[in-house]
């Protein structure tokens, strides 16, 4: 069974958790300086890792991020984060001890995606991955009442990714790793769908039956993610190691 390469040190988790930034302006899964990845920090008093607000995710260093109380304030007092994009993070992180990583990202398929009505069509090999793993939230407005939590984590249940409705992507995972490996393939899931709906032709879904399968043969309790990481991380460092720093 693979094992989580992630270190589990502050240090091993700010660096994992910058490369992720890097990786998410790398392919194109960045929003300027808005949304966030977060990361749950060891011990029992509920620290966490974020981005500072008004950096874009291109520049963001291990020494840069953050370390944040459940509402998103700075425990050390800086004025540099954003508290209310923290909601949904900290909802999630409170509920789920599997919950290291929260990744949330606002991309044009992801957000085209969640506008339709339905759910994530199975329309390729990549969306049945998601198949009974994908969970879904109905659009609130901008996520300022602490109130939504408790709505946002009865919707998100046991699975590891969720469509925001009218909104985005989010994705959690036991590292940074697999909260990374399941936003990419579900951004691919819905990038797929949309140039698969955008020629207008009929689309070919699978039986039920297949569907399950495939989504059978995905399923794994390894954690996703250990194998492609050091590879990402190795191209990070091939582009520009300063995330480390």
């Amino acid at each position: 069974m693979d094992q989580p390469l992630s270190d589990a040190t502050e240090l091993g988790l700010r660096t994992d958790l910058a490369a992720a930034y890097r990786l998410l302006a790398h392919y194109g899964l960045d929003d300027t300086i808005y949304t966030h990845t977060s990361v749950r920090l060891p011990g029992a008093s509920h620290r966490f890792l974020i981005n500072p607000y008004g950096m874009t995710f291109d520049e963001i260093r291990a020494s840069d991020l953050v370390v944040v109380d459940p509402d998103g304030y700075s425990v050390d007092g800086a004025d540099d984060v954003n508290p209310a994009g923290f909601t949904i993070h900290s909802a999630i992180h409170m509920a789920r001890e599997d919950a290291i990583c929260v990744m949330h990202t606002h991309t044009l398929a992801g957000m085209a995606v969640a506008a339709l009505q339905g759910e994530l069509l199975m329309v390729n090999q990549m969306s049945m991955e998601f198949y009974g793993r994908l969970a879904y939230h109905a659009y609130e407005g901008i996520a300022l009442d602490l109130s939504e939590r408790e709505r946002l984590q009865a919707d998100l249940g046991d699975k590891p990714a969720m469509i925001l409705k009218n909104h985005g992507l989010l994705t959690v995972g036991r590292t940074v790793a697999e909260a990374f490996y399941y936003m990419y393939y579900l951004e691919m899931a819905c990038r797929i769908q949309i140039e698969a709906q955008t020629t207008g032709a009929p689309l070919s879904l699978p039986s039920d039956e297949t569907v399950r399968h495939a989504a059978q043969q995905f399923s794994s309790k390894s954690v996703k993610g250990t194998r492609m990481w050091p590879a990402m991380l190795r191209k990070l460092d091939r582009i520009d190691s300063s995330y480390r720093d």
